[in-house]
């Protein structure tokens, strides 16, 4: 039996190459955004996944691990280490255990709440950047667009 030449699939829109695909492009924006905000957090000793996870915080006290891992896009057992980082530098308070249940609620504390408050101003700089390149009156369309994608790929 002679090998068949491979199936040629057609791109989902028109493409030179997979580097005009959306799920490309969105890739890069990403990639630029997490260097971006790596080098931004280092200067405050956090990363990124520490910094998601005390904004949620300063939102949403009292979350358990997995509903914080759900919030910041990481896997519980991830999770884990950010909360472990965090109570080692006394960013977050977590009781030892709790009366009924398994999930202890997780709070900031007040040296938390500062670092995330000093951490804001060059993380807001980042998205201050990027929303700049976009014109004004397109920012909700793009917006919107992104939770739709969003949509689409969880549903």
């Amino acid at each position: 039996m002679k090998d068949s030449p491979p199936v040629q699939v057609p791109p989902p829109h028109p493409a030179e190459d997979v580097l005009d695909h959306v799920g490309y492009r969105l890739k890069r924006a990403h990639a630029a955004l997490r260097r971006a905000m790596d080098q931004a957090l280092r200067e405050h000793d956090l990363t990124v996944p520490q910094y998601a996870c005390l904004e949620v915080l300063a939102a949403r006290p009292g979350l358990s691990n997995a509903e914080l891992a759900r919030a910041t896009f990481v896997t519980r057992q991830s999770m884990n280490v950010v909360l472990r980082g965090l109570q080692d530098a006394e960013l977050i308070d977590r009781p030892a255990s709790v009366e009924t249940g398994r999930a202890r609620p997780t709070t900031l504390t007040g040296e938390g709440r500062r670092r995330l408050s000093a951490a804001q101003g060059a993380v807001y700089a980042i998205e201050a950047r990027m929303i700049e390149t976009v014109p004004g009156e397109r920012l909700t369309g793009l917006l919107e667009d992104l939770d739709r994608i969003a949509r689409a790929l969880t549903e």
